[in-house]
């Protein structure tokens, strides 16, 4: 290195496993030894337990583990006899698999705008949708803040529907004091690895506090047999594997304290852009009332054409971790064409497509890796013809 040169600073991941696994190395380690020690791999003891924390951990009387959310929510769908000629109400700003579980037992999917702050389902539309083959609403509590739940209870009393919870990125949020997991009929987590709780692979729960729908779900994750080959439906083959649980139950314990830390992250983001003075640029993700955030993603709103993308760009060419979710809405995807939505139908679905931008918050950000992600966002300021950020109102 030449004299007097200084290195450049080091990337920042959006998410960092890595840095995660090595605080807890030992107790994982030792978590699946003992799987491998007593070589039972599939379902067994130890899935029952890790179940039995979750039921616990979401104040639910039962949970079920299967192999992906993907799963938990097609499996919740069997479970309330939901198939053809059947409607669910849910969001098109949502990862992919919210809708291809409802298509996925031959139900349609119906589509309801979301409400700008919090990205969720706006419950002042979902009335207008229910129709005669409505079933279930099926309300996604993205990014890690629940959708506004008071007044989708209501709508399901009245109509007599379920309420199925997509809360794959939102283990540990709550709703007036209440856990994800117990706002509805039924509820759907995620395990994938960059999840909040995130396993060593794919892994999913559901949870319920119907006895009768649990002991459906325990027999559908088994090819809908109820013991001694005995299969009463078709099923799925969906088990949580042991070595997930065994992975998932000692992170489990640390989760809350992760979860603190990301709101941690996301109150010094708020006063590094106050600190900067950049205030013109986008709009800072606000907690709602009622609501306790985990901030599976912190995602922004970069309005104006093209600036979103622009920023993207700038902090990518400084190695600084950032991402769009989601960047096309469900209703704009080829394989729900048939469903005869068009552009223009969501409008705050389309706008938020085009405006939002993820940055890192995962636990173990560091002070001086945000320091630089905001300092990043400053220096793209001048690229973008402003140099200002926004907090929300």
């Amino acid at each position: 290195m030449a004299q007097g040169s200084q290195s450049a600073p080091a990337p920042v991941p959006l998410i960092d496993l890595v840095a995660q696994y090595q605080t807890i190395e030992n107790e994982i380690q030792d978590a699946v030894q003992s799987v491998f020690a007593n070589q039972s791999f599939v379902l067994g003891d130890l899935v029952t337990e890790f179940e039995q924390d979750i039921a616990k951990y979401c104040d639910n009387r039962h949970a079920i583990g299967c192999a992906s959310g993907t799963d938990a929510l097609i499996l919740a769908l069997m479970a309330l006899d939901i198939g053809p000629g059947d409607e669910v109400i849910t969001s098109p700003f949502t990862f992919f698999a919210t809708a291809s579980s409802i298509h996925r037992v031959g139900a349609t999917p119906v589509f309801v705008d979301i409400e700008p702050d919090g990205f969720n389902l706006d419950p002042t539309k979902v009335e207008a949708a229910i129709t005669k083959r409505t079933k279930a609403i099926m309300p996604v509590h993205l990014f890690g803040q629940t959708a506004e739940m008071d007044p989708l209870w209501r709508l399901a009393v009245e109509h007599k529907l379920a309420i199925v919870e997509d809360a794959a990125q939102a283990i540990g949020a709550a709703y007036r004091g209440r856990r994800t997991g117990v706002l509805g009929t039924v509820a759907c987590f995620s395990f994938f690895p960059t999840k909040n709780l995130g396993g060593a692979g794919d892994g999913g729960m559901v949870t319920t506090d119907d006895a009768d729908l649990a002991k459906r779900l325990r027999s559908l994750r088994v090819h809908g047999d109820v013991g001694r080959y005995e299969h009463i439906e078709v099923g799925l083959n969906s088990r949580l594997d042991a070595l997930q649980a065994a992975v998932l139950q000692v992170k489990l314990r640390h989760l809350d304290d992760w979860s603190d830390s990301r709101r941690a992250n996301a109150e010094r983001y708020e006063k590094l852009f106050a600190q900067y003075g950049l205030t013109d640029i986008a709009t800072l993700p606000p907690t709602l009332p009622d609501r306790t955030h985990v901030y599976n993603q912190y995602v922004l709103r970069v309005p104006g054409d093209g600036r979103r993308d622009a920023l993207l760009s700038s902090l990518r060419e400084q190695e600084i971790g950032a991402a769009i979710y989601y960047p096309k809405a469900l209703h704009q995807q080829t394989c729900f064409a048939s469903l005869g939505y068009q552009l223009g139908d969501f409008p705050e679905a389309e706008k938020a497509c085009r405006e939002v931008l993820a940055l890192p918050i995962f636990a173990e950000l560091t002070n001086e890796q945000q320091d630089r992600v905001v300092e990043g966002i400053a220096n793209a300021c001048g690229r973008l013809g402003s140099n200002t950020i926004r907090r929300a109102a």
